[in-house]
């Protein structure tokens, strides 16, 4: 099953349960304030990660993770107790707080540095290569599925500006330099580059068809 999401995370879950198999891993994951809402077969964001809930308990769910996602994702270096981010997915009634978040991981960054400023927190992170060219200053990204928006962006990191309430009620709180996260690049800046180059193709087979 596959969902959409937008980056507001709604508990922070606990990783109760991590059973190894042939396909990867299975996550036994707490969350007492979500699960009433959660049905067999539904999708739930976890740490910015699009799963399927494959069985319920009272209060937690359990989803299968392939080697694949483990490997491209932060979620293969999770220890039972850990801590992880949880979000829905969109219903015709949700509130569109954030922006549109796939649960689609691009790839996984760094920590660099975190400075308080105030109240706030700044925190800069390393930006890969694969995904430079879709983040632009004050655009959205997702990181371990939170919803945040670029405030500075060099060739090589961005900043992002984090408030109280961000810092209490998601991951963050617990990042340290060096911290691994799940990056996702705004997918409407993914369906321009493809506009972009199909128009560019096509144009070019308009003009070698004048030819003929």
């Amino acid at each position: 099953m596959l969902g959409m999401f937008t980056g507001i995370i709604k508990e922070l879950g606990t990783v109760k349960k991590i059973t190894e198999n042939k396909e990867g891993k299975e996550f036994q994951i707490s969350c007492p304030q979500l699960v009433d809402n959660i049905e067999k077969d539904d999708s739930v964001a976890t740490n910015g990660v699009c799963l399927t809930a494959t069985a319920l308990s009272p209060d937690s769910f359990t989803t299968q993770v392939v080697h694949v996602t483990l490997e491209k994702t932060s979620l293969g270096s999770l220890k039972e107790g850990s801590k992880v981010n949880l979000e829905l997915s969109l219903t015709p009634t949700t509130k569109m707080g954030g922006h549109f978040v796939q649960g689609h991981v691009n790839t996984t960054g760094k920590v660099l540095e975190i400075t308080p400023i105030g109240k706030n927190w700044v925190f800069k992170f390393e930006l890969p290569k694969t995904i430079r060219k879709y983040v632009v200053k004050e655009g959205s990204i997702a990181i371990d599925g939170v919803s945040l928006t670029v405030a500075d962006i060099d060739e090589q990191s961005f900043s992002i500006s984090i408030i109280p309430h961000t810092l209490e009620n998601t991951l963050f709180h617990t990042y340290q330099v060096g911290s691994i996260v799940n990056l996702e690049a705004d997918i409407l800046a993914k369906y321009l580059e493809n506009f972009i180059v199909q128009r560019d193709q096509d144009s070019k087979i308009a003009s070698l068809l004048k030819n003929f």
